[in-house]
């Protein structure tokens, strides 16, 4: 029964930024369908992978633990994570 009831993996906050920008890239890396950027699957998909990439930094800023250059990295992230929706969805 104990094998079957699992803690949630604590990620550090360093390796949720990595996963956070490389959800980003993955996103920036969907090939646009034939119908185009307006395709609702392909909206879809990216709008999951931003999503994610959100919820992975989210609660870094309020950690007591991180570092003011870590907190401006998460800034960063915010407006990549804007800028690559901009860019793939709208471009």
């Amino acid at each position: 029964m104990e094998a079957a009831i699992r803690m949630a993996k604590l990620i550090p906050a360093a390796e949720r930024i990595i996963k956070a920008r490389q959800l980003i890239q993955h996103a920036r890396d969907l090939p646009i369908p034939e119908v185009g950027r307006g395709d609702f699957s392909y909206i879809a998909q990216v709008k999951d992978l931003l999503r994610q990439a959100r919820d992975l930094i989210k609660f870094i800023p309020q950690s007591p633990s991180a570092s003011e250059e870590l907190k401006e990295e998460v800034k960063d992230i915010y407006q990549e994570i804007g800028q690559a929706n901009q860019e793939i969805l709208h471009g």
